[in-house]
């Protein structure tokens, strides 16, 4: 029996215009997902013929709901999603990714000094460890939302925003995460969709601010 092969997706004609001018650090990203994704755990194999669709391209529309010049926690980064393409879209912005394991953290500290990226520190704890505070928080599937609230609330300073990246159970997630709004001081919380005006398929993110 003949194993599958996955090949890469071609880079869609979207990406240029998320990207614009540092698009080549874009394409280098990709390139180490490829080279380096399956070996490491960080993708799949079949994940490869969406790759700038469903991964890199899905994240870096995120940046759209963050503010210029704010400190972002990307709390259980993994493969450096959406912290990556995010920090690639904003380079005035900084960004920590939180990552727990050491073969995950360690590829991603190499990733940074590979493409340059001036504008991301890369941190190996959980959530739980880190003891400080950022304007935003984003997380892409790392858990439900009420577990995931109570991970990353306490790195979110008062007046600062939680940018969840969620799919098609959002609205239930939402419902069972509103049992924690008072104790963990949040305004409430609203499905936004990014990348509207560019993708086919526009990013859902919940989004919620401390007071």
């Amino acid at each position: 029996m003949t194993e599958e092969v996955f090949e890469p997706e071609t880079e869609p004609a979207e990406a240029l215009q998320v990207f614009g001018d540092r698009i080549e650090l874009a394409r280098g990203y990709a390139k180490a997902l490829i080279r380096d994704g399956d070996l490491l755990g960080l993708l799949g194999p079949r994940e490869l013929p969406r790759l700038w669709t469903r991964h890199i391209l899905n994240s870096a529309v995120v940046s759209e709901l963050v503010p210029a010049g704010k400190s972002v926690a990307d709390i259980g980064s993994g493969a450096g999603l959406p912290g990556i393409p995010m920090a690639i879209c904003l380079p005035d912005s900084h960004f920590t990714l939180i990552e727990p394991m050491e073969r995950r953290s360690e590829w991603l500290k190499d990733l940074v000094v590979e493409l340059g990226l001036t504008n991301v520190t890369v941190l190996r704890a959980r959530a739980e460890e880190v003891g400080e505070v950022f304007d935003i928080a984003t997380a892409r599937a790392v858990s439900a939302l009420p577990k995931l609230l109570r991970l990353v609330v306490p790195l979110v300073r008062e007046g600062g925003l939680v940018l969840a990246m969620k799919g098609s159970k959002a609205a239930e997630e939402i419902e069972e995460a509103k049992k924690l709004q008072k104790k963990l001081r949040l305004s409430g919380f609203e499905i936004v969709f990014a990348g509207e005006s560019v993708l086919a398929e526009p990013t859902l993110v919940v989004r919620t601010k401390l007071v």
